[in-house]
């Protein structure tokens, strides 16, 4: 067995933890319009990337990931509140191949669903034992404030004329990295980490959420459709200020600033015109400059992780910064 296989079993361990957690979070079947929908949105899967990290930060601290799993389900409820309430923001369709619950139910569901979301995120947390459920709190608590802070700024893009590469930084950071590093932080706390060991898992988080952000963008338009498993351009079509359209918008001259100038007035293109602008974002060297931005990120990820003792979970840890390198879904 290959030291990746090794490794990617003991996530996939550590996973299935998570999954019967959240499986086996709601008992009580009425009002079934407010659990039916809940239920549906922890069902829809995904790669549970935040309980997974945190769960091995609490390890690589010297922690027993088992003390870690309501604070890991607790990270993961909260992450699928803000996506119900993003998609009622965006008016979104589909979430994971599945109906969005605004469009499934009605925006009165999904408001509601994700508010419940809020509350029973907390209520997982604190059933976690800790000396440190105070600070725990409180980072979760921050969490909470940025993600809504970056979810604002993401909004605010949408019409504001003159959005710069650092404007998107910042907004990344609030609603994708922020959860990242809170949950690796959160992990440490729970495993009892040094100062300097939960400051490590912390930046670890924090790169690892940017070089995450970074990745989707660029995966949205390089990526292979059939291992994407879904259409490319999604967010040319969307007119979404990505880290690319605003690199190349920077980087752009003549002709191609003007196509680019003339995609943000439209918010958006049509399907047909995805390649025209997927060559743009190649000639300007937009697409080179994400890819070095992701590997940077992912770089800067490890170096916190060598500031940890030698352990399997930090190996875990360090596999998974590689594999967000190197994925292609």
């Amino acid at each position: 067995m290959s030291q990746a296989s090794i490794h990617k079993a003991r996530y996939d361990r550590h996973k299935a933890l998570v999954e019967k957690r959240l499986a086996g979070l709601v008992k009580d079947p009425v009002p079934c319009s407010l659990y039916e929908p809940l239920k549906y949105v922890l069902a829809a899967g995904g790669k549970r990337i935040r309980p997974v990290l945190l769960m091995l930060a609490c390890e690589a601290v010297g922690g027993n990931a088992r003390n870690a799993v309501h604070a890991g389900a607790a990270i993961e409820i909260l992450h699928n509140f803000t996506l119900v309430h993003d998609d009622i923001m965006d008016n979104a369709g589909s979430r994971r191949g599945r109906t969005t619950v605004h469009i499934k139910w009605d925006t009165n569901v999904a408001i509601l669903v994700g508010d419940e979301l809020l509350a029973l995120a907390y209520r997982e947390l604190l059933q976690t034992t800790s000396p440190n459920i105070q600070r725990i709190a409180e980072s979760f608590t921050d969490g909470v404030v940025e993600v809504c802070e970056g979810q604002a700024y993401d909004k605010e893009f949408e019409t504001r004329p003159g959005v710069t590469v650092n404007d998107y930084l910042l907004m990344i950071e609030k609603k994708t990295a922020k959860m990242v590093s809170v949950a690796a932080e959160i992990g440490a706390l729970v495993g009892n980490g040094s100062t300097k060991a939960i400051r490590a898992l912390r930046l670890y988080g924090h790169h690892i959420g940017l070089a995450f952000q970074i990745q989707d963008d660029l995966l949205d338009i390089m990526a292979n459709e059939a291992e994407l498993g879904k259409k490319i351009g999604g967010d040319l079509v969307e007119g979404k200020k990505t880290f690319l359209l605003l690199e190349a918008l920077q980087r752009a001259t003549g002709s191609d600033k003007d196509l680019l100038k003339e995609l943000v007035a439209s918010k958006g293109c049509p399907p047909e015109r995805i390649p025209e602008y997927k060559k743009i974002y190649i000639d300007t060297g937009a697409e080179a400059a994400a890819r070095r931005r992701i590997e940077r990120e992912i770089n800067r990820s490890k170096q916190e992780l060598r500031r940890l003792p030698s352990t399997r979970a930090q190996a875990v840890l360090e596999w998974f910064a590689d594999m967000l390198l190197h994925r292609t879904y």
